[in-house]
């Protein structure tokens, strides 16, 4: 039986791929954007399992409305993947409460909101967060927003695989570089930098991050839980 599966801000690069991989297994995919219509409905398009579910995720009314359209159309949902997410590189003193509070409202609050309405109708399954290693030791001052809301992901899932157990089971991955859209305009000088600290000396593509994500929402990882997984090709 086909498992039901929503990843947000699956419209492209990473959520594209990992929707896609859940998709090629034959799952039935709610595919969640909010400003990328176009891409989302381009995805749909190729899979007759995938359907395209707009959504605000720092949204607490739109969250509320994804998860109630969801349960009219299937009744359950067996799999959350928490992947939409935003970045702003700035200079630290060009940073404004408003600026930070938005990061925090997409990249923290939002996986929270998606977990609190999304768990009312799973009796069973699982939750993989999409943290990064900036929320654990590779920081950036430009990117201090985006890290702590990392940060403040890794403990939420923490917190929420100890209030889900034990038949949800709440897991993150902790990607490092990766090549993806938020990435492609990186002065070529940084990168070459950036991949001499790693040990596979390259970023990795979507599709190895989606296959980890993959296997962890498989019944072949039931015994992990509450655990932030670093996927980031070795860090020196």
């Amino acid at each position: 039986m086909p498992r039901v599966v929503l990843v947000t801000g699956a419209s492209r690069s990473l959520g594209a791929s990992i929707a896609k991989t859940f998709l090629e297994n034959n799952d039935v995919v709610y595919v969640n954007y909010n400003k990328s219509q176009k891409e989302a409905l381009a995805l749909c398009n190729e899979y007759k399992n995938a359907i395209p579910i707009k959504c605000d995720v720092a949204n607490e009314l739109e969250v509320a409305n994804m998860i109630m359209k969801i349960k009219e159309e299937n009744n359950h949902l067996d799999i959350i993947i928490n992947n939409a997410g935003i970045a702003d590189d700035s200079l630290v003193e060009a940073k404004t409460k408003a600026s930070f509070m938005k990061i925090l409202e997409t990249n923290l609050i939002g996986p929270f909101l998606v977990c609190k309405y999304g768990r009312k109708i799973m009796d069973k399954g699982c939750i993989i967060n999409i943290s990064s290693t900036n929320g654990i030791d590779t920081n950036y001052p430009y990117s201090l927003d985006y890290d702590a809301s990392k940060s403040g992901l890794n403990s939420l899932t923490h917190n929420l695989a100890v209030e889900y157990a034990p038949n949800i089971r709440v897991n993150a991955i902790a990607p490092g570089w990766i090549n993806t859209d938020m990435n492609k305009n990186l002065a070529d000088d940084f990168k070459n930098e950036e991949c001499q600290k790693i040990l596979l000396n390259r970023f990795a593509n979507p599709e190895e991050i989606a296959s980890v994500i993959f296997f962890l929402a498989s019944d072949k990882a039931s015994y992990i839980n509450s655990s932030v997984i670093r996927v980031d090709g070795g860090i020196k």
